[in-house]
């Protein structure tokens, strides 16, 4: 038996409320609400197709109804009712989102017909935008762009994993395009375009994560003055990207895992599970399984986590995709700065070839939009290249040899045994080849930004020698 579709009829007259449900919960799932408030509970906690309220609502109004509902990450169709219908009543409702606007008294068979034609209707506009998305489908891959055999392995592996329900875990050091990924896999997997929910792990506290992840109850902690729903509830559905996954606290990852494991979330301040259909994908710049082995990570959600893995190869690792990318990136930028495109010179593509790409392809991107703006000749030679680039002594390290190897080596070899001072000289040089930027002189060194400006502010050093 196929399942029906589902419809919340809102009236406030208990008489037309419950006429309506026996006349059409044949064709129906039918949900009551008689105001504002318990419409707005069972939007909140089923998914509804069809919105069918009165305009009035005792002290309520049905406007109110139809703005929560349109509010939802998924809509219903919504069809206003009235006994006090005008023009301008409809233009309102039509302006909010309304499908369309009936008039009371209701005529049942009429109602139930015009509820058929907007599901009818629905349906065409859902296959519609599913033949674009097939089209983005397509479209997709070309975001990671380059022929390089690391990347073209890379990529079979995303096409093979996209079209199934099994958790990704994307590693790789900054700016190697892991949410450029994660957003490929999700256009591939057939999944709502309109349901890809991103999560910066990093950039929240704690307690603001779990809230931001699972959603809360109204007084579930100070400030929580209503109910919330959490990214996972807004996923349902789709996909979610954790990103940074490797910072969130121990309290979360047990949650996580059970995410994981039972496919339900409990909002902070509630014990009742809600059941959510999402595809988790997770990135991390860390190795998760050394954060495992030192008792920072918990073992069992790495697990969990770690069902397919992608390993996104550096910029450096790719050196036959360096200038490809780098002529994709001088014709965006050309077209954003309303500059003609300029070729890169032979000096100029030969000390991309050489440069180590700490900050990978991300750094790519800003250099080039740099020799973009600073060309004013017919090419983009070096000297239109940001300082730090021309003045790299890692323009001339081997591709398969890191900054901070090279770094090593040169300092190891120097005969100086004082560690402070090898550490000083090494924070020194990730320095000047970022050209004072300490978030990739950081990644340079394999440490986190926090940890540079702890080691400079203990130390009274200001990274110059």
């Amino acid at each position: 038996m196929s399942r029906l579709p589902t419809l919340l009829i809102v009236d406030d007259e208990k008489a037309t409320r419950e006429g309506l449900r026996v006349a059409l919960e044949n064709e129906f799932d039918v949900f009551v609400a008689s105001n504002k408030n318990e419409a707005t509970a069972v939007l909140q906690n089923e998914t509804i197709e069809i919105l069918l309220t009165d305009l009035r609502l005792g002290s309520d109004n049905g406007m109110e109804v139809l703005d929560v509902a349109m509010a939802l990450a998924k809509p219903p169709l919504a069809v206003m009712m009235t006994a006090y219908g005008s023009v301008d009543t409809a233009v309102e409702a039509m302006r909010r989102g309304a499908w369309h606007f009936v008039t009371k008294p209701l005529n049942l068979d009429e109602v139930e017909m015009l509820l058929k034609r907007g599901l009818h209707s629905r349906v065409l506009e859902d296959e519609n935008r599913e033949l674009k998305q097939v089209v983005a489908e397509k479209r997709s891959l070309k975001n990671l762009l380059g022929k390089s055999d690391v990347l073209v392995k890379t990529i079979e592996r995303i096409e093979q994993v996209a079209p199934t329900r099994a958790t990704v875990l994307i590693e790789g050091e900054s700016g190697t395009g892991k949410e450029v990924v994660a957003h490929t896999i999700h256009q591939l997997s057939g999944r709502p375009a309109v349901k890809f929910v991103i999560v910066h792990c990093a950039a929240l506290s704690a307690q603001l994560l779990e809230s931001e992840l699972f959603g809360h109850e109204k007084g579930a902690f100070t400030g929580a003055a209503q109910r919330r729903l959490g990214r996972f509830e807004q996923a349902d559905g789709g996909t979610i990207f954790l990103d940074e996954i490797g910072e969130i606290d121990a309290a979360t990852q047990v949650k996580l895992l059970r995410v994981l494991s039972e496919r339900s979330i409990e909002r902070v301040g509630s014990n009742s599970p809600i059941k959510v259909d999402v595809r988790l994908i997770a990135a991390t710049n860390k190795n998760l399984r050394e954060l495992v082995d030192r008792g920072d990570f918990r073992e069992d959600l790495y697990f969990r986590l770690n069902v397919i893995k992608i390993d996104m190869p550096p910029l450096r690792a790719r050196g036959e995709d360096i200038i490809l990318l780098a002529s994709a990136f001088l014709k965006e930028f050309s077209l954003e700065n309303k500059r003609p495109v300029k070729p890169l010179t032979d000096d100029a593509m030969e000390l991309m070839r050489r440069y180590p790409w700490p900050g990978n392809v991300r750094e790519l991107r800003t250099v080039i939009e740099h020799g973009v703006v600073m060309s004013n000749g017919d090419r983009i030679g070096i000297e239109h290249l940001p300082e730090f680039l021309r003045l790299s002594k890692g323009a001339e390290i081997p591709s398969h040899r890191t900054a901070t190897n090279e770094t090593q080596i040169a300092l190891a070899s120097s005969g100086e045994l004082n560690l402070h001072v090898l550490e000083q000289r090494a924070i020194a040089d990730a320095l000047a080849r970022t050209a004072g930027n300490r978030t990739l002189a950081a990644e340079m060194l394999g440490i986190s930004r926090r940890t540079l400006q702890r080691k400079l502010k203990e130390t009274g050093f200001d990274g110059r020698l």
